[in-house]
């Protein structure tokens, strides 16, 4: 048997709190932390979160603020939406309004740019 077999049927054989003290122990004399072999998966899953969210292909797509101009911004979410005058109206007075709740991505930006051509303010998350 290698001593690496040997050393893993040792290991295996420990209890808890044996275990305890020899990552203790090792510590001390290598002066490392286990704590640190945990913290390096964690920073890579971090890293590839923001490449998870690149891939998004739905967005919300939310009217913040209508703006200075109201009636422009009415008429905007009229044609992007099926809202009637009066709801439409609501909708910008209230303002914050979501729009859509799950867009496309190239719809949502449609959306995005009528409605800040006519003065509004467009969040899409």
């Amino acid at each position: 048997m290698s001593k690496v077999v040997q050393l893993i049927d040792q290991i295996g054989g420990m209890t808890v709190l044996e275990l305890a003290e020899m990552i203790k122990a090792l510590e001390d004399k290598f002066g490392v932390s286990a704590s640190a072999a945990v913290a390096a998966p964690v920073a890579a899953a971090a890293a590839a979160a923001p490449a998870a969210a690149e891939e998004k292909s739905e967005y919300k797509v939310t009217l913040t603020e209508a703006g200075a101009d109201k009636i422009k911004v009415i008429k905007a979410l009229r044609t992007v939406t099926t809202l009637s005058l009066g709801a439409a109206k609501e909708a910008v007075e209230g303002a914050p309004f979501v729009v859509s709740e799950a867009a496309p991505k190239e719809e949502a930006q449609k959306i995005k740019k009528t409605l800040e051509e006519a003065g509004a303010k467009v969040s899409l998350s």
